[in-house]
């Protein structure tokens, strides 16, 4: 049986419904996964027993987490939270990490990655890092904006393939303190942090969305296809290994 991997979802509520961009669906079922969607809103204390019926989890993005998650006080930048996603995605990214189910966390989802391990957030990019870039381009979602620097050795550059390359960027929140156990492997130029890998097995986040270049940049399709594979193994061998680190 094909690998199920769940995928989070926003929470609109203009019209009281659940949103997730087609092209997470898409990036996971051409690598080989069943795509399944993790309603926002539901209670945290399902989060084991939705991640009973997953094999995998892509966090994917949305708006800014709450600030008081990471013991902080909201920043006059902040924007939208979402008290929907939160309910259900702290918990849900803690059981994962804690069972050792591999883990792709994509913009806001390597936010909730770092979090939910015990890191915190830079609120705005813009007013709280000297000398940033632009972290939110104008330009097609498959376009990549600028440069990032990716640590010989890592996880992202085994899955890419090189050290060096241009992503999209539509953020303006980033890891600030690394959680515990953590390490960062990719930055941008100006030292924003544009990815993190965890312990215990595939444990990944990046900070642009590569659902939305992969189509147009093949490269890009392995971060999908590293995450089915490691969803592939047995869940017992995953939990012991978990239980070891």
């Amino acid at each position: 049986m094909k690998p199920r991997i769940g995928l989070t979802s926003s929470y609109s509520p203009d019209n009281d419904s659940q949103v997730l961009p087609a092209n997470y669906v898409r990036a996971i079922e051409q690598a080989g996964g069943i795509p399944l969607i993790v309603p926002a809103g539901i209670s945290g204390n399902l989060a084991g027993d939705v991640l009973d019926r997953m094999d995998g989890l892509l966090l994917s993005g949305g708006p800014d987490l709450d600030p008081a998650l990471f013991g902080e006080v909201p920043h006059q930048r902040l924007g939208q939270v979402s008290p929907e996603r939160d309910i259900i995605e702290i918990p849900l990214t803690q059981a994962a990490l804690a069972r050792g189910v591999p883990i792709l966390a994509i913009c806001r989802g390597i936010q909730t990655l770092n979090v939910s391990a015990g890191g915190t957030l830079i609120q705005d990019i813009v007013s709280l890092v000297p000398g940033a870039l632009k972290h939110r381009q104008e330009a097609p979602r498959w376009h990549g904006s600028h440069g990032v620097q990716i640590e010989p050795g890592s996880l992202i550059a085994a899955l890419l393939g090189t050290t060096e390359i241009r992503v999209n960027t539509f953020h303006h929140q980033c890891v600030k303190a690394v959680a515990p156990g953590f390490k960062i492997t990719a930055r941008a130029l100006d030292g924003v942090i544009e990815g993190i890998e965890g312990p215990g097995g595939f444990v990944l986040g990046v900070q642009w969305h590569p659902e939305g270049m992969f189509e147009r940049v093949p490269v890009f399709a392995g971060l999908f296809r590293g995450l089915v594979e490691a969803a592939s193994g047995p869940k017992c061998s995953r939990a012991k290994a978990a239980s070891e680190t």
